[in-house]
């Protein structure tokens, strides 16, 4: 776990993506989808640093997918440090965000509320 990459505006977990090795998270300007994320842009037009900051219950772009909206609302309600200690701590315990490509045991879930209680628990 790379803790110092942190979370990124949408919810993904930086700190964890093992997909492109050389990004330092989309606030370094080095994201492959800098110049085409609808959450980054939206979030700097707000002047919010992230999603979580907002205070719509937004769905657009990323956080149409279940992980990183999961991972915004665990925010909005615990704090990032809560979420970056839970996700250590699970991966420690063996649950994995990339499996296959970019799908990982975060993105096995149709409920928020299971996924939230998946990341603190590290139990389906």
């Amino acid at each position: 776990m790379k803790r110092e990459l942190g979370i990124a505006r949408c919810g993904l977990a930086c700190c964890l993506c093992s997909e492109n090795e050389h990004c330092n998270g989309c606030n370094s300007g080095e994201c492959p989808d800098n110049d085409c994320c609808e959450n980054r842009k939206c979030s700097i037009d707000k002047n919010c640093g992230h999603c979580y900051e907002c205070e719509s219950e937004c769905r657009k772009g990323m956080l149409s997918k279940i992980k990183p909206y999961g991972f915004t609302l665990f925010i909005k309600r615990y704090g990032e440090t809560m979420l970056l200690d839970c996700l250590e701590i699970n991966e420690k315990a063996g649950i994995i965000y990339h499996q296959e490509g970019v799908n990982g045991d975060y993105d096995d879930f149709d409920d928020v509320e299971k996924l939230i209680h998946f990341i603190k628990t590290g139990k389906r």
